[in-house]
Protein backbone atom coordinates (compact mmCIF):
# COMPACT_ATOMS: atom_id res chain seq x y z
CA UNK A 1 0.00 0.00 0.00
CA UNK A 2 3.02 2.04 0.68
CA UNK A 3 3.87 1.62 -2.69
CA UNK A 4 0.54 2.93 -4.19
CA UNK A 5 0.57 5.54 -2.07
CA UNK A 6 4.13 6.27 -3.04
CA UNK A 7 3.72 5.89 -7.12
CA UNK A 8 0.31 8.15 -6.61
CA UNK A 9 2.59 11.14 -5.04
CA UNK A 10 5.28 10.68 -7.70
CA UNK A 11 2.46 10.39 -10.45
CA UNK A 12 0.76 13.89 -9.42
CA UNK A 13 4.20 15.37 -8.81
CA UNK A 14 5.34 14.36 -12.24
CA UNK A 15 1.80 15.68 -13.46
CA UNK A 16 2.45 19.12 -11.91
CA UNK A 17 5.69 19.16 -12.74
CA UNK A 18 4.41 18.92 -16.28
CA UNK A 19 1.46 20.96 -15.66
CA UNK A 20 3.88 23.93 -14.63
CA UNK A 21 6.31 23.37 -17.42
CA UNK A 22 3.50 23.76 -19.93
CA UNK A 23 2.59 27.05 -18.45
CA UNK A 24 6.26 28.32 -18.31
CA UNK A 25 6.31 27.34 -21.82
CA UNK A 26 3.40 29.20 -23.00
CA UNK A 27 4.30 32.73 -21.13
CA UNK A 28 7.43 32.60 -23.06
CA UNK A 29 5.75 32.71 -25.64
CA UNK A 30 3.31 35.14 -25.51
CA UNK A 31 6.24 37.54 -23.57
CA UNK A 32 8.40 37.08 -26.44
CA UNK A 33 4.90 38.06 -28.85
CA UNK A 34 4.62 41.33 -26.50
CA UNK A 35 8.37 42.03 -27.02
CA UNK A 36 7.74 41.41 -30.99
CA UNK A 37 4.44 43.70 -30.29
CA UNK A 38 6.36 46.51 -28.65
CA UNK A 39 9.24 46.55 -31.43
CA UNK A 40 6.96 46.85 -34.04
CA UNK A 41 5.19 50.27 -32.04
CA UNK A 42 8.23 51.07 -31.75
CA UNK A 43 9.65 50.89 -35.32
CA UNK A 44 5.89 52.76 -36.40
CA UNK A 45 6.59 55.24 -33.78
CA UNK A 46 10.27 56.03 -35.16
CA UNK A 47 8.85 55.84 -38.86
CA UNK A 48 6.29 58.36 -37.65
CA UNK A 49 8.97 60.81 -36.14
CA UNK A 50 10.90 60.59 -39.29
CA UNK A 51 7.91 61.46 -41.71
CA UNK A 52 6.99 64.59 -39.30
CA UNK A 53 10.90 65.29 -39.64
CA UNK A 54 10.55 65.84 -43.23
CA UNK A 55 7.33 67.22 -43.37
CA UNK A 56 9.22 70.02 -41.42
CA UNK A 57 11.90 70.39 -43.39
CA UNK A 58 9.51 70.46 -46.48
CA UNK A 59 7.32 73.06 -44.96
CA UNK A 60 10.76 75.37 -43.55
CA UNK A 61 12.36 75.34 -46.99
CA UNK A 62 9.10 76.10 -48.71
CA UNK A 63 8.75 78.93 -46.55
CA UNK A 64 12.62 79.82 -47.24
CA UNK A 65 11.73 79.74 -50.77
CA UNK A 66 8.94 82.00 -50.67
CA UNK A 67 11.43 84.91 -49.01
CA UNK A 68 14.08 84.82 -51.29
CA UNK A 69 12.77 87.66 -53.55
CA UNK A 70 13.20 89.51 -49.90
CA UNK A 71 16.04 87.78 -48.32
CA UNK A 72 19.23 89.94 -48.51
CA UNK A 73 22.08 88.31 -49.94
CA UNK A 74 24.23 88.34 -46.57
CA UNK A 75 21.29 87.91 -44.14
CA UNK A 76 17.81 85.59 -43.47
CA UNK A 77 15.77 89.22 -42.76
CA UNK A 78 13.21 90.54 -44.83
CA UNK A 79 14.57 93.81 -46.03
CA UNK A 80 15.93 93.94 -49.30
CA UNK A 81 19.55 94.39 -50.21
CA UNK A 82 20.31 97.75 -51.74
CA UNK A 83 24.32 97.15 -51.23
CA UNK A 84 26.65 98.81 -48.84
CA UNK A 85 28.78 97.11 -46.82
CA UNK A 86 27.51 94.94 -43.68
CA UNK A 87 28.47 97.53 -41.27
CA UNK A 88 26.25 100.21 -42.56
CA UNK A 89 23.56 97.94 -42.98
CA UNK A 90 23.18 96.10 -39.93
CA UNK A 91 23.77 99.54 -38.45
CA UNK A 92 21.20 101.05 -40.20
CA UNK A 93 18.80 98.09 -39.21
CA UNK A 94 19.46 97.92 -35.70
CA UNK A 95 19.18 101.52 -35.26
CA UNK A 96 16.05 102.32 -36.81
CA UNK A 97 14.17 99.45 -35.63
CA UNK A 98 15.47 100.28 -32.23
CA UNK A 99 14.28 103.95 -32.24
CA UNK A 100 11.26 103.38 -33.92
CA UNK A 101 9.82 101.01 -31.25
CA UNK A 102 10.61 103.36 -28.79
CA UNK A 103 8.71 106.42 -31.00
CA UNK A 104 5.75 103.66 -31.66
CA UNK A 105 5.49 102.71 -28.04
CA UNK A 106 5.27 106.76 -27.19
CA UNK A 107 2.84 107.15 -29.73
CA UNK A 108 0.35 104.78 -28.10
CA UNK A 109 0.93 105.44 -24.44
CA UNK A 110 0.39 109.46 -25.28
CA UNK A 111 -3.46 107.97 -27.05
CA UNK A 112 -1.24 109.68 -30.46
CA UNK A 113 -2.66 108.29 -34.04
CA UNK A 114 -0.12 105.77 -35.68
CA UNK A 115 2.06 108.03 -38.12
CA UNK A 116 6.05 107.06 -38.42
CA UNK A 117 6.65 110.01 -40.55
CA UNK A 118 5.90 112.39 -38.34
CA UNK A 119 8.96 111.59 -36.16
CA UNK A 120 12.24 113.80 -35.91
CA UNK A 121 14.38 110.47 -35.87
CA UNK A 122 12.40 109.13 -39.15
CA UNK A 123 12.56 112.21 -40.88
CA UNK A 124 16.21 112.66 -40.27
CA UNK A 125 17.84 108.79 -40.41
CA UNK A 126 20.85 109.23 -39.41
CA UNK A 127 21.08 108.12 -35.67
CA UNK A 128 24.38 105.75 -35.36
CA UNK A 129 25.74 106.94 -39.02
CA UNK A 130 29.30 106.89 -39.26
CA UNK A 131 30.92 108.06 -42.45
CA UNK A 132 33.49 105.23 -42.31
CA UNK A 133 30.51 102.64 -43.22
CA UNK A 134 29.39 104.26 -46.38
CA UNK A 135 26.73 106.42 -48.18
CA UNK A 136 24.40 108.50 -46.13
CA UNK A 137 21.65 108.09 -48.38
CA UNK A 138 21.90 104.46 -48.20
CA UNK A 139 21.97 104.65 -44.59
CA UNK A 140 19.49 106.58 -44.11
CA UNK A 141 16.93 104.39 -46.47
CA UNK A 142 17.92 101.04 -44.34
CA UNK A 143 17.21 103.06 -41.48
CA UNK A 144 13.67 104.09 -42.53
CA UNK A 145 12.20 100.66 -43.29
CA UNK A 146 13.59 99.44 -39.91
CA UNK A 147 11.61 102.14 -38.37
CA UNK A 148 8.24 101.60 -39.83
CA UNK A 149 8.67 98.04 -38.50
CA UNK A 150 9.38 98.91 -35.15
CA UNK A 151 7.46 101.57 -34.99
CA UNK A 152 4.87 99.59 -36.05
CA UNK A 153 5.69 96.61 -33.45
CA UNK A 154 5.75 99.19 -30.90
CA UNK A 155 2.86 100.91 -31.60
CA UNK A 156 0.83 97.78 -31.66
CA UNK A 157 2.74 96.16 -28.22
CA UNK A 158 4.74 93.47 -29.25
Amino acid sequence: MKIRHLEGTIGKAMLGFALLLGISAASITTTQAQYRNNDDQYRRDQQDRNDQYRRDQDRDRNRDNGRNGRRGRRGNDDYPNYGGSFQLRQTALNAGYNEGIKEGRKDHQKGKRYEFRDSSAYQKATKDYNSRDGDRELYRRYFQMAFENGYDAGYNGY
